[in-house]
């Protein structure tokens, strides 16, 4: 019954993974441009800087100032932003793939970098290479799904060079202990694993689990899964208990401090301030 039910978790973050928040087991092709003027769709990633909402999605980066629920386009840019992570207030890394009249960029843009809060953004490494998806940074450690290939891959110089990695399956999600930037979880299609050095070796924690995750708390991972249920352990990945459900399937998910962010398949954004146990939305199309 257990494997039944892992099985469908990871049926359905396989498709998310194809479409949004990435897939390490078959090569991803970008999808269409973006119309002119198209709306907010299609969430691949999120982030919270200065306590604002950023919304990466196949129509550029949108943002969401706090009070208000209503995104609004950052700059002119409409590329697709697949991997998304804030690295300090108003400085970010992504990836993806060119907008609509983006000619002169090949099909997959590496690893980019905005310094000025998602306006311009410049290369930093891998451009025509990776398209990273799952993309997790802290201190100068990046790590990323590079559906290019099917790889795990990690930096440790913010991104401008790069070792491959070989989790245990294929990964729907990562994150960083908040204690220390080399201790990495991950979860893939064989349930949940750690890592202490970086990714150069796996401990299974959990093989009957699989979703996105956040860490913000040394007490509090959580992870969502695939049917939108939430669960936190108190131990870094060993034990987990349900603490609710954001209401649908999982296209993002992030930690804020003591908030949770999850963006649903309509691009609906929802907020927890509870540790998961309630939501409400905090940002719709």
């Amino acid at each position: 019954m257990r494997l039944h039910l892992l099985l469908l978790v990871v049926a359905s973050l396989a498709a998310i993974a194809l479409g949004a928040c990435g897939d390490d087991a078959a090569v991803s092709e970008p999808g269409p441009p973006a119309s002119p003027g198209a709306g907010l769709e299609h969430i691949h990633g999120l982030g919270v800087s200065g306590g604002t909402l950023f919304i990466a999605t196949h129509t550029g980066l949108w943002t969401a100032p706090a009070g208000q629920s209503k995104p609004r386009r950052v700059g002119s840019s409409q590329q697709d932003i697949m991997g998304f992570s804030v690295i300090d207030e108003g400085r970010f890394i992504g990836s993806g793939h060119p907008g609509p009249g983006q000619t002169d960029l090949p099909p997959s843009l590496g690893l980019i970098e905005s310094r000025d809060g998602g306006r311009m953004w410049t290369s930093v490494s891998l451009q025509g290479e990776a398209d990273f998806h799952a993309l997790e940074s802290a201190g100068d450690y990046v790590y990323g799904v590079n559906s290019a290939d099917g790889r795990m891959m990690a930096s440790s110089d913010g991104g401008r060079s790069w070792e491959p990695r070989i989790p245990p399956a294929a990964v729907f999600g990562l994150t960083i202990d908040p204690r220390s930037s080399t201790h990495v979880v991950a979860s893939t299609e064989q349930g949940v694993h750690s890592s202490l050095d970086a990714g150069e070796t796996w401990r299974p924690l959990n093989l009957d689990l699989a979703g996105l995750l956040a860490w913000p708390a040394p007490e509090s991972l959580y992870l969502v899964g695939g049917d939108g249920s939430v669960q936190v352990s108190a131990d870094g990945g060993r034990g987990w208990k349900s603490v609710g459900s954001i209401g649908g399937q999982p296209a993002a998910f992030i930690a804020d401090g003591s908030d949770l962010y999850a963006a649903l398949a309509d691009a609906t954004v929802k907020r927890s301030t509870d540790g998961g146990r309630t939501w409400s939305v905090r940002a719709e199309p």
